[in-house]
Parts: C-alpha cells; sequence; structure tokens
C-alpha cells in the first residue's frame, strides 16, 4: 500500500494538513501533526477533544469521518485518505502521543487530549 519511500517521508518531521467534511459539505482544513502506523494501516492525530476536528469527526459515529491528512516538502508531497475516529481511551491516546513526541517533541500536558485514529484506504504522493 505505501512505498518504502513514502514510509520513510512521513518519518520526516513535517507539519501535515488534516481536512474533514463539515455537516454543510464544506472543507475545514487545520494543521496538525501526523503519524503514521505503517504495519498497522492507521495515521493518527492528538488533539483536544473540544476542538473542532475531533466534533466533527465524532459527529459521524462509529463508521467513522471520511478525512485526508496531506503533508508537502517541496515537490515531494503524500496523502493518505481514510475513515476518522476518535478514541478517548487512555491507552490508544498514549500510544498516539508516545509517536507523536518521537516524531515531533513531547506535546503540552492537555487533560482533555484524545486521539484521532485514521484507518488508511488510500495512499496518494510523490516522495521524489
Amino acid at each position: 500500500m505505501l512505498s518504502e519511500r513514502l514510509a520513510g517521508f512521513w518519518t520526516e518531521r513535517h507539519l501535515c494538513v488534516l481536512s474533514t467534511v463539515r455537516a454543510d459539505g464544506t472543507v475545514h482544513a487545520t494543521p496538525v501533526g501526523a503519524t503514521l502506523d505503517v504495519e498497522a494501516g492507521i495515521a493518527r492525530v492528538i488533539c483536544s477533544g473540544t476542538s473542532h476536528k475531533a466534533r466533527t469527526i465524532r459527529k459521524a459515529g462509529a463508521e467513522g469521518a471520511a478525512v485526508a491528512v496531506t503533508q508537502v516538502d517541496g515537490p515531494r508531497w503524500s496523502t493518505l485518505e481514510g475513515r476518522a475516529v476518535v478514541s478517548d481511551d487512555p491507552a490508544r491516546v498514549a500510544e498516539a502521543v508516545r509517536r507523536y513526541a518521537k516524531r515531533y517533541r513531547e506535546p503540552r500536558v492537555n487533560p482533555r487530549r484524545v486521539a484521532i485514529e485514521i484507518t488508511i484506504t488510500k495512499v496518494l504522493g510523490n516522495a521524489g
């Protein structure tokens, strides 16, 4: 599903953009830090449970919300499309935080933190 070059690109430190779809059909795009678990086929984003992206994804229910997360570095880019759910489970949030800290830095403390878990259905990109 993912070439070695694209998988490597997702380990580099790049800011990403998470795109969700609002109830009125318009797109909400916001900068995020995202991590990729190649073996599980899951991308993760950490955020506050009160954020617009978390609330939008929760409204989709158990089947998950259609989302895309994209990163760009000059001519290199990659988009991961999939279905996202929000998890409050402490173990799943801790795993998302661990992966975020490895790719970016230790995040600030946030007692309302949740993990957005994106089950990847499509990979696009050119990591040159």
